[in-house]
């Protein structure tokens, strides 16, 4: 096996063992594995001559998501963005744990972290590719789901920001995607209405 291959099996295994299941396609996954996978296939259609460290930072942006609950912070906005930011430090450390153990060097390691750390959205091409996935795989996975349990104002703003970090490219592709017909209103209602 190569390096490479060797971290994304351990980033597997870890991920692996997240407690919470979820369905598709009428079997069980542990969660963070199934988004794992899906962050890589999203990866692979989205970008598909991503750089190895590319790859690795998509395979272990949820990496051990579980091990930090939400409800160990302040249930407030301030207490979200602490949460997001210690998770970001969490899943950076334990990529980097895995990646010297698999014998990369500092260099591609730094370039790791740095990208699930979401430094220089907007401005670093790696990092805004990462961050049209994540939002990618949102909208293609997790949408429907999350629309079913939150009022329309919620959602409307929810996909304004989520349209916000994306770039031009992450547009089409998101308009590609095959919406449901409720959810399509919404994201036209959001994105395309003007703000009186």
């Amino acid at each position: 096996m190569t390096r490479f291959e060797k971290a994304i099996q351990l980033i597997d295994q870890i991920n692996a063992e997240d407690p919470t299941l979820e369905t598709w396609k009428g079997k069980g996954f542990p969660k963070e594995l199934l988004y794992s996978h899906r962050m890589t296939k999203k990866l692979e259609e989205f970008a598909p001559d991503a750089a190895e460290h590319l790859k690795i930072a998509a395979r272990a942006q949820h990496i051990a998501r579980w091990k930090i609950q939400r409800s160990a912070y302040p249930m407030d906005r301030t207490g979200y963005l602490t949460w997001r930011e210690e998770l970001k430090k969490f899943h950076a450390d334990l990529a980097s744990e895995i990646l010297s153990q698999v014998g990369y060097e500092g260099e591609i390691i730094s370039k790791v972290k740095f990208l699930i750390r979401k430094k220089q959205l907007k401005t670093d091409f790696e990092t805004q590719i990462l961050e049209d996935v994540v939002c990618l795989v949102f909208l293609e996975y997790y949408f429907e789901e999350f629309a079913e349990k939150h009022e329309s104002e919620k959602i409307k703003d929810i996909l304004k920001k989520t349209w916000n970090k994306m770039s031009d490219n992450g547009h089409k592709a998101a308009l590609q995607l095959n919406f449901s017909p409720q959810s399509l209103r919404l994201i036209q209602e959001a994105l395309f209405e003007s703000n009186d």
